[in-house]
């Protein structure tokens, strides 16, 4: 059997050893060690594959504010009411170049599935919604973007948003979101959101327990929906603050609840510590969930990126890496098999959460891929490898150099591992022309 292109001595997560991986027609045609060299290959040296990571949770119609907004107070009231304000000046062409700009940082960052949260009211109506379904469209062959429709100014309280609510569902939307905290019957609007999820057979996200109460948790309420509509697997819930002031026991009866009902959670490292804890003086809280915590109790966790250059999140590169590098600092992950479980949170799991078909490294699935600058999973997140080049459905997506030293004297080279030996021969010469016409 021929092959499109074959990369030689590569690691991947969770298995033993070196394998070659081969491509054909956009698929794997196998994944296993010392396959035949039918066509253009390539030495990966021991390095690192993944599947590509997994975006849950980002707000690309609000992305690249800083400067129309002010975020002094860094509250989330603060938040909503700048971007509130700054929305009634969005255009089309205005929320695709600064979702565009976002989403090409994030595809050459390693990205290759994104959940995009977009913001439809009766102010705005579908104007972000549509800019973004172009988005989707025209990057489609370097990234597979979902959009989720959602009412951040409220949904019962706001007359005439649920109608634009459902115009984006029938204009093709992938799924719901709610936010039930800003309506004064936030019961009411959970049960309106699953209503429309049932009615559009599409999946739920919600905002949820955004603060640090630890006195009520509203993710009772959505378990109860999940379970009494059979909704399980298909609900996720964002932010989920109040998780990290629970004491353990609370914290093991909210994990068990969660797991049982189905519903995921996606925790938001960098939005959650800007503004969480603001009251404090301090000892200020971190306000972050502990994912790791809830995907060993049995829930689909996944570790997400929310919002980049905004009031809600005035930082971000769109590196999912780098996410789950800060989620390990902030949660004090230490041991191997923890810090390999940050990297599933933007990998296996993310894309479990986002019930993504065709997703990992095994013949027959597309062929989507990641090449890091590391040998393990631990490695990967505690050095915040290098993405060097990624594959979309066969084809190569981006690529990037590793930097090179210069020595006085000396041939340039590559810059060598943090940990252990060299990896080999380094990848700069084999992303230049000769893999060009293989890849591109």
């Amino acid at each position: 059997m021929d092959f499109d292109h074959l990369f030689t001595n590569a690691r991947l997560p969770g298995r033993d050893g070196l394998v070659d991986l081969a491509v054909r027609d956009g698929r794997f045609a196998a994944v296993e060690p010392g396959l035949p060299p039918n066509g253009p290959s390539e030495d990966l040296g021991g390095r690192l594959v993944i599947p590509g990571f997994v975006e849950t949770h980002l707000h690309l119609d609000k992305a690249c504010l800083l400067g129309r907004c002010d975020c002094g107070a860094g509250s989330v009231g603060e938040a909503i009411a700048a971007v509130t304000a700054a929305k009634r000046g969005f255009t089309e062409a205005d929320v695709y170049e600064r979702a565009r700009r976002v989403l090409e940082r994030a595809v050459a960052q390693g990205t290759t599935r994104i959940r995009t949260h977009v913001e439809v009211d009766p102010r705005i109506g579908l104007t972000s919604f549509r800019a973004l379904r172009r988005l989707k469209a025209d990057y489609a062959w370097a990234v597979d973007l979902e959009l989720c429709a959602f009412p951040q100014e409220g949904l019962l309280d706001d007359p005439g948003c649920e109608d634009v609510l459902v115009a984006a569902l029938e204009e093709g939307a992938d799924l719901v979101g709610g936010v039930p905290y800003i309506d004064r019957d936030a019961d009411g609007h959970v049960a309106r959101i699953f209503a429309l999820a049932r009615r559009f057979d599409v999946d739920i996200d919600f905002h949820l327990d955004f603060d640090l109460d630890p006195t009520w948790l509203r993710l009772d309420e959505v378990c109860r929906w999940a379970d009494r509509t059979g909704w399980g697997g298909r609900v996720a819930i964002g932010h989920a603050t109040k998780l990290s002031a629970l004491p353990p026991e609370a914290f093991g009866r909210a994990a068990r609840r969660l797991a049982g009902a189905g519903v995921a959670v996606t925790v938001l490292p960098a939005t959650d510590l800007f503004l969480m804890g603001r009251e404090a003086a301090c000892n200020v809280p971190r306000g972050v969930a502990a994912a790791h915590r809830l995907a060993r109790a049995g829930v689909t966790c996944s570790i997400a990126t929310n919002n980049v250059l905004n009031p809600f999140t005035p930082y971000g590169d769109a590196s999912l890496l780098r996410m789950a590098n800060l989620y390990a600092n902030v949660a004090q992950v230490s041991s191997e098999p923890d810090l390999a479980l940050c990297l599933d949170l933007v990998t296996d799991q993310a894309a479990r959460l986002m019930r993504c078909a065709d997703y990992g490294l095994a013949p027959g699935r597309r062929a989507d891929l990641v090449v890091l600058d590391a040998r393990s999973p631990a490695e990967a997140v505690c050095t915040l490898a290098w993405p060097l080049q990624g594959m979309k459905n066969g084809r190569r997506s981006f690529a990037r150099p590793m930097p090179l030293l210069s020595p006085p004297g000396e041939a340039a080279r590559a810059p060598g591992p943090l940990l252990g030996p060299p990896l080999g021969p380094a990848l700069g010469p084999a992303l230049g022309p000769a893999l060009g016409p293989a890849l591109g």
